[in-house]
């Protein structure tokens, strides 16, 4: 079943947001546990960041030919591709109370 892709993009950027600005907030402890899930976390918002731009990416590169056969071919591929990745993503966040039901697997 297709999702509505723009939808789900929306949403987690939100929660990368969310997940970046909590990371930020955690105060140091004495022992270093805050400091290095503080770093976790904003490792793993900048990972999931890359992971989107990479899904991204083939759209501004095959603008230009999205009006030729070959490039709607092409096109379309594409976002078959791109779809689970961003769904995958998504997933993680099934307990938050934005999350579509639909979404799920």
């Amino acid at each position: 079943m297709r999702h509505d892709f723009d939808a789900m993009v929306v949403f987690l950027k939100a929660r990368l947001r969310e997940d970046e600005n909590a990371a930020k907030a955690l105060k140091p402890s004495k022992n270093g546990d805050m400091a290095r899930l503080r770093d976790r976390v904003l490792s793993d918002v900048e990972a999931k960041r890359g992971l989107m731009e990479w899904v991204f990416a083939p759209q501004w590169e095959l603008g230009k030919w999205e009006h030729t056969f070959a490039g709607s071919v092409v096109i379309k591929q594409w976002m078959a591709f791109r779809q689970p990745v961003i769904e995958q993503l998504v997933a993680a966040y099934a307990d938050h109370p934005d999350f579509h039901p639909e979404w799920g697997h």
